[in-house]
């Protein structure tokens, strides 16, 4: 139970020793502002209020809000981090303001309350040394102005005194690649009478210091010189900057520069050209050196670029059709009318170039590429083909159109080159006559192309023809060489038979001469022997008519053939005439009937 109570009293009185240590805290405090102490913390300064002053300088000058003296009111020394002593509460009142800082991508743009007044004209104060505006006594007794300042407060942490200065915070200047800022200065000189832009001045640090701008004669306003890429720490007080893009030479282009600004320019051309004045680079009026293709940093303001196009251009006379640089946008098919009094439409091209060096002398004749279509081109080209077209009759010069299209191009060429533009060709492209004349036309095309078709197929037909005759013709032409080689084995035969036959021939004539001989000397003995036998047989003979009649004998000699032959002397069939027959003549007649020779036999018979 004792312990219980010594517990509780240890615990009360560490209770009673924090609430004791924490009113002498506060009390602490308290009592060293009473005393006149005051702790300004390490982040912070201490702004101080005087509300009376006992000494010889009790009241502020006319005009001032900052005390410099000792002068009741605001004062213009702050107090650092640290004790400061002597500041009773019944004299001064001190407020504790944190430390100003400026975050990196911004700029402080300071507004003093207290200074000079600006001078007449003045719209931003001067630049005084004063330690990025953390000494305000430097300030003011430096001669700082009030309103606007000049200088800014680069990014970091000050300690600035917020009863002298006001500070916002603004953008720094980032110009991105590719893009150029125009300058617009609101302090400076007037500009010069007759001038749009202020001349480029040196020593200002690209505008970041607007005091060296001033003191250097820097014109208030438009500014020739331009920003290029990076970042800047322009007072946005002082100038406005605008971005815009650089300017682009394209490839197979040149840029002619207009320069609004500069010295005045004298003409660099002489006599030659009387169109307008072309000047030095730097001078005011029209360059009379371009720029090639590539990006610059020019100011839109101050100095007009205009692109020409120092390659091939097409410009086309016909409706709905356009090329990509538009120059021709506002062009139509020609219509013109023939000497016999037809109206039909033309659609032309016109192929230009205008060299590198004659580009200004353009820009200064006519201002821009689509003046030169507008003013030259344009009627050029009209007015010469609607007077060509008058000058024949339709037919003609749809026939003849490459002789106009040749007759167009030089006379079209001389027409442009007093312009400084040469003419690389003139192309007729289509032609609508009127729609009855187009039939008439197309009827007669027709039967053309129908005799045509007609004698075209005609050959066709004789070539076909000599073509099967052809493939007849090869077809027997193995049989013709068959034929041939037959022929000529033929004949080779035929001659080897001939000489064969004339070998046998001789052959044979002179086996039958011996034969002959053979035969001859056989013959003789043969006729010898037979004329032996003859004379004797025909002796013998000679004594058998002797010995009967010589009919008799005969009838002997026939019957003795007969027997031999087989021939019955008795017929099976007795013929015979109105003698009553029996002869020898009638047996013969009835043998014959009996072997069905009737005809025969009665021919025989008869004769």
């Amino acid at each position: 139970m004792d312990t219980w109570l010594v517990d509780l009293w240890f615990a009360h009185s560490r209770l009673i020793i924090v609430i004791g240590s924490i009113l002498l805290a506060l009390a602490y405090r308290r009592i060293l502002w009473l005393c006149g102490v005051i702790m300004v913390p390490n982040d912070s300064i201490g702004v101080v209020t005087k509300k009376f002053s006992l000494g010889r300088h009790r009241e502020l000058p006319d005009g001032s809000i900052i005390a410099l003296n000792g002068e009741a009111g605001y004062q213009a020394d702050t107090l650092t981090p640290g004790l400061h002593f002597s500041l009773w509460p019944v004299q001064y009142r001190v407020e504790l303001v944190k430390f100003l800082t400026i975050p990196p991508g911004k700029v402080g743009c300071v507004e003093a309350c207290d200074g000079k007044p600006l001078p007449t004209g003045r719209i931003i104060a001067r630049r005084v040394d004063c330690n990025a505006f953390q000494d305000a006594r430097t300030f003011l007794s430096n001669g700082g102005e009030r309103g606007p300042q000049m200088a800014l407060i680069a990014p970091g942490t000050y300690r600035i005194n917020p009863l002298l200065f006001s500070v916002e915070l603004a953008n720094v200047i980032d110009i991105p690649d590719n893009k150029v800022g125009v300058v617009t200065t609101r302090e400076g000189a007037p500009l010069a009478k007759g001038e749009i832009a202020g001349l480029t001045v040196d020593g200002h640090n690209l505008f970041q210091d607007p005091q060296a701008f001033t003191d250097n004669h820097g014109n208030k306003g438009l500014q020739e010189q331009v920003l290029l890429s990076g970042r800047y720490f322009i007072n946005p007080r002082f100038a406005t900057i605008e971005v815009v893009d650089m300017f682009e030479v394209p490839i197979a282009h040149v840029g002619v520069v207009i320069a609004f600004v500069g010295k005045e320019g004298k003409d660099v051309t002489g006599e030659q050209f009387r169109h307008g004045n072309l000047v030095s680079k730097g001078e005011k009026g029209v360059w009379i050196e371009p720029l090639d293709p590539g990006k610059y940093p020019i100011n839109p303001y101050t100095h007009k670029v205009s692109n020409v196009p120092t390659a091939n251009v097409v410009l086309n006379w016909a409706t709905g059709k356009t090329e990509a640089h538009k120059l021709d946008a506002n062009l139509s098919t020609i219509c013109v009318r023939s000497a016999d009094g037809f109206k039909f439409n033309l659609d032309v091209s016109q192929i230009i170039h205008i060299p590198r060096n004659d580009a200004p002398k353009v820009i200064a004749r006519f201002g821009g590429m689509s003046a030169l279509v507008t003013q030259v081109l344009e009627p050029t080209i009209g007015n010469y083909f609607r007077n060509a077209a008058q000058g024949s009759d339709i037919i003609d010069f749809l026939k003849n159109r490459s002789l106009r299209q040749e007759e167009a191009r030089s006379a079209i060429s001389t027409a442009l080159r007093e312009y400084n533009v040469g003419a690389v060709d003139t192309l007729i492209g289509d032609i609508v006559p009127p729609d009855e004349l187009m039939k008439t036309l197309t009827d007669r095309k027709i039967a053309e192309q129908e005799r045509v078709t007609y004698e075209t197929q005609r050959q066709a037909q004789e070539v076909k023809q000599q073509l099967e005759q052809a493939t007849a013709l090869a077809a027997t032409q193995a049989k013709v060489v068959d034929a041939e080689r037959q022929v000529a084995i033929a004949q080779f035969n035929a001659e080897a038979g001939v000489k064969s036959a004339e070998g046998l021939a001789r052959t044979k004539k002179i086996n039958a001469e011996a034969d002959a001989t053979v035969l001859r000397s056989v013959g003789d003995a043969e006729a010898a022997k037979t004329n032996a036998v003859g004379s004797a047989e025909a002796a013998v003979i000679k004594l058998k008519i002797a010995s009967m009649e010589s009919g008799n004998y005969a009838m002997v000699q026939v019957a003795e053939a007969l027997a031999k032959s087989g021939v019955k002397l008795v017929p099976d069939i007795v013929a015979g005439g109105g003698n009553g027959g029996g002869t020898l003549v009638d047996v013969l007649l009835a043998n014959v009937i009996r072997d069905g020779r009737p005809h025969q036999v009665l021919a025989n018979g008869r004769s």
